[in-house]
């Protein structure tokens, strides 16, 4: 991240560019030729991706809590940066606590049904297995990656940009900014969301992706 900051080239063993050659690879082991993409934070920088350089498997494209990789947008806020940065957890009940902890920062201000829920997704999570190491791989994704916001204006899918007004982590000027990239793009931005998608957003955020697949699907047909 400092090495970006002041301009040098970050190097990495896999960028954007193959996350999104996987996701292409998925739906063809799929046997799908096309799909609505849905994609949040870094999934939504990957969706992008998807969406430049193999647009005829794009129906639509909605791009979450995400960013064009423009360096001109604001970094995170000091308390979520350090998320980034943090050394992992060294046990479970750390991680239990420190997920926690991550979580009201990214989702700003208080949800309870989500705060409810916060053990269980954590004791889940850890259960799954961890890999801090991926996490540090994926920054440097997103870091080597570049800027994507001039290879944007080529996208012809139907585009949704959905974003939070009080983001942490991806400030909102990247939401705005993508929306601004690809031509025809809507922007809904979302009054207190962080970046998170806490539960008593899900029904405006789900109509809207409903709303814009149908719709792109009208058009096509």
């Amino acid at each position: 991240l400092r090495l970006r900051l002041f301009g040098i080239p970050v190097a990495a063993p896999y960028r954007l560019i193959d996350m999104a050659k996987d996701t292409v690879g998925l739906m063809d082991g799929l046997g799908l030729k096309s799909a609505h993409l849905v994609g949040a934070s870094m999934g939504g920088m990957i969706a992008q991706e998807v969406a430049i350089s193999f647009p005829q498997v794009v129906r639509s494209l909605t791009s979450i809590m995400s960013t064009t990789g423009n360096p001109k947008i604001p970094p995170p806020t000091r308390e979520a940066g350090a998320i980034l940065m943090a050394p992992p957890p060294r046990t479970k009940d750390e991680y239990i606590e420190r997920f926690a902890k991550t979580w009201k920062v990214l989702r700003v201000g208080s949800f309870p049904e989500d705060e409810a829920l916060d053990r269980s997704r954590a004791l889940r999570t850890y259960e799954r297995g961890l890999n801090p190491a991926g996490v540090g791989r994926q920054l440097r994704a997103i870091l080597a990656s570049g800027s994507r916001k001039q290879r944007l204006g080529a996208v012809k899918a139907p585009a949704l940009v959905i974003h939070g007004t009080v983001d942490p982590l991806v400030h909102p000027a990247g939401g705005k900014d993508t929306a601004a990239s690809i031509p025809g793009a809507k922007l809904l931005m979302i009054e207190g969301m962080g970046h998170a998608l806490p539960i008593p957003m899900w029904p405006e955020i789900i109509d809207a992706i409903a709303e814009h697949a149908h719709g792109a699907a009208a058009k096509a047909a």
